[in-house]
């Protein structure tokens, strides 16, 4: 037998590209491969290699990338059966290919796209998700992470991966080159892949806002969130016809107290927006009841405040405007706000 010789009477024509080129020994049992037939093609100087326990590479050579992901997956993915049947019927209820088992860190990121993340094939180990209950070690290029929260995973190029934050905090959590940790969190960000609140929220259940290194780059993240969120500010009052605020302003009493800045505000309307880029860390509740307080008080002299969450100005710019024109155009019902000083901020 040849490695262009078939598997069998039931090849594997089902079966999408890479995965006729990897596949589970239980795949090939079930395509009527014996052990020995195995042993034979898996020779030293034969065509087929194992790539790692139990997940045969159909070629010689070093696997790409996409066949070291994918062998990974098969060999952290729960093996109750064959991974698929070896001849699925309509309607036939078979598990999912990659049954408890998500790609995660530095790996997940690229195939979400992030050029800062290593390129595939990687030196660095492909990090592998899994139940805690699973026993499965890490073994040859695949790390094995046993979790008690499984993520729903996002399908990406055929793939299970962690959603782009949780595979950020453990990508992070291996990390400490503080420059790498940087630029993968900007990007994150930057790239539109997620909101800062989100990261922090992973990096906060991760226990890692405790190394400087970390902390130094959330902050660059937020700082990033928050200029990011402005320029949509900026443009949703613009595109949607908006009248022209004062933007980033203090506003006091006359000769009174401090009463808080604002992101934007209309004098004629009374009516403030702020952005509530709040990372949720451990003050959390804290900056909240400073939020409330500021609002509860501008309110009281006829202030609307309006909060505005970057996610929201990312993914509903027009029904974010449309909030702020309805609290404008409230403004002629209401009783006259109390005269404040409006000082740059």
């Amino acid at each position: 037998m040849t490695h262009n010789t078939p598997l069998s009477p039931r090849p594997l024509t089902h079966l999408a590209d890479v995965h006729r080129r990897v596949v589970t020994t239980a795949q090939l049992r079930s395509h009527g491969v014996t052990a020995a037939e195995l042993s034979e093609q898996c020779r030293p100087d034969g065509p087929w290699r194992e790539l790692l326990p139990n997940v045969i590479l159909l070629h010689p050579g070093p696997p790409t990338g996409e066949e070291q992901l994918h062998g990974a997956l098969l060999y952290a993915a729960r093996a109750a059966e064959p991974a698929v049947p070896a001849q699925p019927t309509a309607g036939s209820p078979h598990r999912p290919l990659y049954a408890d088992a998500v790609l995660t860190g530095l790996a997940a990121l690229a195939v979400h796209g992030f050029s800062s993340a290593p390129p595939l094939p990687a030196p660095a180990p492909v990090d592998v998700l899994v139940p805690r209950s699973r026993r499965l070690r890490s073994t040859g290029y695949v790390r094995v992470l046993r979790t008690p929260d499984l993520p729903a995973p996002h399908t990406v190029a055929g793939l299970p991966v962690a959603p782009v934050p949780r595979a950020l905090a453990d990508a992070v959590a291996e990390l400490t080159d503080a420059e790498a940790v940087r630029r993968l969190l900007t990007e994150a960000v930057r790239g539109g892949h997620c909101e800062p609140a989100a990261v922090v929220r992973e990096l906060t259940r991760a226990k890692l806002l405790g190394r400087p290194h970390v902390v130094d780059a959330v902050d660059a993240l937020l700082a990033e969130g928050r200029s990011i969120a402005e320029d949509r500010l900026y443009r949703m009052v613009g595109e949607y016809g908006l009248p022209d605020p004062v933007w980033n302003v203090d506003l006091r009493l006359p000769g009174g107290p401090h009463l808080g800045g604002v992101d934007a505000y209309w004098p004629d309307h009374a009516v403030a927006v702020e952005l509530d880029t709040r990372a949720p860390r451990q003050d959390d509740d804290a900056l909240w009841s400073e939020y409330a307080r500021k609002r509860e008080h501008l309110e009281r002299l006829g202030i609307t405040v309006v909060y505005l969450t970057p996610k929201k100005l990312r993914d509903s710019l027009e029904q974010q405007a449309a909030v702020v024109r309805t609290a404008l155009m409230a403004s002629g019902d209401r009783d006259p706000a109390a005269y404040v000083v409006v000082l740059p901020r």
